[in-house]
């Protein structure tokens, strides 16, 4: 008997509706054309932490900055968000004027715990927080699950392996 009688389709599983939204936005980036797997490369020319210790260095110098959005907060035609990386977190201010309609309307549609890289130039905010002006954003990579709760995190060690 060969091998591909004996296998059986996997039953679909039901999946969270989180997760299916997630799932959905994936396929719609696909059939535009515009996978975020297929991005191999960003060129990163500076970390959040050298330019939030070393802000005159860097102050109005254009930078590439990548990294996981832990937070955002859309203010109509301007965002605010959070990325980190490996070494920190830093700020970013889209404006939507500041990059194309098609780059800001996507990134209206980012969730948190994707991985993005932008490039633009370093300022300080009003209320003088050090910030990337961004003038492209690029989507590495899309988060199909959730990130867990900030406050616990995960507390189980062998759910940690287990689901990373």
């Amino acid at each position: 008997m060969s091998e591909e009688n004996n296998r059986q389709p996997a039953p679909e599983q039901e999946l969270s509706e989180i997760l299916q939204i997630r799932r959905d936005k994936l396929a719609a980036l696909q059939q535009e054309g515009r996978d975020p797997f297929q991005q191999t490369k960003f060129t990163r020319s500076a970390w959040s932490e050298e330019i939030r210790s070393d802000y005159d260095g860097f102050a109005e110098k254009t930078v590439s900055v990548a990294g996981r959005i832990m937070s955002k907060r859309g203010m109509g035609k301007a965002i605010f968000c959070h990325i980190k990386d490996d070494k920190g977190q830093i700020q970013l201010y889209i404006r939507s004027d500041a990059v194309s309609t098609q780059e800001f309307a996507d990134f209206r549609k980012y969730d948190i715990g994707d991985i993005i890289g932008v490039t633009g130039y370093v300022f300080k905010t009003r209320t003088e927080e050090i910030s990337v002006h961004v003038q492209s954003v690029v989507l590495l990579s899309k988060s199909l699950r959730p990130l867990p709760e900030k406050f616990h995190g995960m507390t189980s060690t062998e759910l940690k392996y287990r689901q990373r």
